[in-house]
């Protein structure tokens, strides 16, 4: 199984006043090569599962094996290094520096790996070709377009090609149209072999025929209608 998670607790600012129990004993199980949706109201707890199976920081408490790993057990360093190795993130903001170039970019996530200036470079043209933004290449991210910048931003999510990808309320500031074709861009990414896991509100996500399943967030726990 690819991501296991058993009585999975988080708390934060644990014994302090404002202490937020943001996971009560999750129990999830998400096989390779599968598209997951994520979905609960703000505050649900949703972004907080999504970072724990992102290797943003361990659980509290239970157990989280993410790719092989089990969190719990890996100490912050390790954590980060498998993050990089395991996990693409796209962001609902994008998270673009917006002086850099989409090359830079989406580059970015190699840098502390060591890897050549040209084989950064001929990894990120290769996503920009299939992306269609091989034109952007040297626009600073500020003078490119919403649906460019959702472009760039899951280039960056792919650049060292890893096995999952994650997308927190990605469709949030996308039309319709944009939207629709963010799907068929996680589609794509299925159909190569990677697991997706999405989390959205937007109908167009959640009601769409490739996600395998929804998972529905409330209150910490995960709720079964």
């Amino acid at each position: 199984m690819l991501i296991e998670l058993e009585n999975t607790i988080k708390i934060y600012n644990q014994g302090k006043p404002n202490e937020v129990i943001a996971l009560k004993g999750i129990d999830l199980e998400i096989e390779d090569n599968t598209m997951i949706c994520f979905q609960g109201a703000s505050g649900s707890g949703k972004s907080t599962l999504l970072a724990i199976i992102g290797c943003v920081f361990p659980p509290t408490s239970g157990r989280a094996s993410i790719a092989g790993k089990k969190l719990s057990r890996m100490p912050d360093r390790f954590l980060t290094i498998h993050r990089r190795e395991k996990i693409g993130f796209i962001f609902q903001q994008f998270n673009l520096l917006p002086r850099l170039s989409v090359l830079d970019n989406i580059t970015l996530p190699l840098l502390p790996l060591g890897i050549s200036p040209h084989e950064r470079k001929t990894r990120a043209r290769k996503l920009m070709n299939q992306l269609s933004i091989s034109h952007k290449e040297n626009f600073p991210a500020a003078q490119i377009s919403g649906g460019e910048m959702q472009r760039v931003a899951i280039a960056r999510a792919l650049i060292n090609n890893q096995p999952i990808i994650l997308a927190d309320e990605p469709t949030a500031h996308l039309d319709s149209a944009l939207s629709i074709e963010f799907m068929q861009i996680m589609v794509d990414l299925k159909e190569s072999g990677k697991t997706v896991i999405i989390a959205s509100h937007d109908s167009l996500v959640s009601e769409h025929p490739a996600i395998d399943k929804i998972i529905n967030i409330k209150d910490g726990r995960i709720h079964v209608p």
